[in-house]
């Protein structure tokens, strides 16, 4: 039997990652660089840095965010490929590519210069 190209069993596993609005915001807000627990969770609104964490740990166990420890903190980042395979196909950085389909997202930019004022 012929593979699949579009993966449904990790397509799922990638969409199921992003289905909580938390981690939907926690994407868009790493694409503009690698950020710690503290800086999402003041970005997300949130006290309680162990339902970040909780987040933090969906994204990274789908593949789509990473953790490399800078002394005392842990500095998030998207994994490599996530953004930029969709900005060399020409698709805005503010896409997500999947590999099975292509999410587009708002810029975080924006929405916090709106929460500013």
């Amino acid at each position: 039997m012929a593979k699949d190209p579009l993966e449904p069993q990790r397509c799922a596993r990638l969409l199921s990652a992003l289905a909580a609005p938390e981690r939907l915001k926690i994407v868009r807000f790493l694409a503009d660089g690698p950020q710690n627990v503290t800086a999402i969770a003041d970005m997300l609104r949130l006290k309680n840095v162990v339902n970040v964490s909780h987040h933090l740990g969906v994204l990274r166990n789908a593949g789509l965010i990473r953790g490399k420890k800078q002394g005392r903190f842990v500095l998030y980042s998207l994994r490599p490929g996530v953004l930029e395979d969709a900005v060399n196909a020409g698709i805005p950085k503010d896409a997500l590519n999947l590999g099975c389909c292509r999410i587009e997202m708002p810029n975080c930019r924006d929405e916090v210069k709106e929460l500013e004022e």
